[in-house]
Parts: structure tokens; sequence; C-alpha cells
């Protein structure tokens, strides 16, 4: 999603996706940087922007980096969904698919351009 991230503890930023009426996503995040260890962590709150689904998205995202024989290992954390409200449980299953496909090749994507430079 297109957003202002900065690398900076604190920012805030606004990213706009599809909406998804069926998991209570008003398609509007409002995004903070909460942690970062360079070269190892990245760590991102993520809050629907809609005051009508409170509580239903308040997500944290993440990233970390471990060295792994000659290459590195990436890992994802998607935490916050609340199991007992089916609506959480739904968004956690699409965006689950989301992170294993479209992401996945997006990174791949840029990994290559990298290594042709």
């Amino acid at each position: 999603m297109p957003g202002d991230f900065r690398l900076q503890i604190g920012h805030r930023y606004t990213m706009c996706a599809r909406p998804m009426p069926g998991t209570g996503f008003s398609g509007t995040v409002e995004a903070e940087v909460l942690a970062f260890e360079p070269m190892r962590m990245l760590r991102v709150g993520w809050r629907d922007a809609n005051p009508g689904s409170a509580g239903l998205v308040n997500w944290t995202i993440t990233w970390t980096l471990q060295p792994e024989g000659r290459g590195t290992r990436l890992f994802l954390l998607h935490e916050g969904f609340d199991p007992d409200n089916p609506l959480q449980q739904r968004a956690r299953n699409i965006m689950g698919g989301g992170w294993r496909t479209h992401t996945i090749r997006r990174l791949n994507e840029a990994l290559t351009r990298l290594s042709e430079r």
C-alpha cells in the first residue's frame, strides 16, 4: 500500500487499500513506526482510520532478519487478531494469503532489481 513511510520511531502515516466490508476493514490504515533495529527488525502498528471500526483493526506487524548460512531469513509476525471475533479471523485469513503471495512476489522482484545493479 502506498504511504509516506519513514524509518523513524513515532512516524505516523496513512495507507490506502481496497476496503473489505466483510471484515470490517475500511481500506484506510493509520500506521506508526513503533520500533526498528538497523539491518535486523522493523515493527509497525496498523489501525483502521474509520472511527466506526475502532478496535477491529489494531495490529502490529514485525519484520525480522536473521542470518542463516550464507544468506538471510525473513520473518513476518502479524499480531493483534481477536481469536473470538469472526470478522478478525476472516481478515487474518485474507491477509495471510496476501503476505504469502503478493508480498513475497514483490520482495522477489525488488531483490532481483537490486542484484541486477
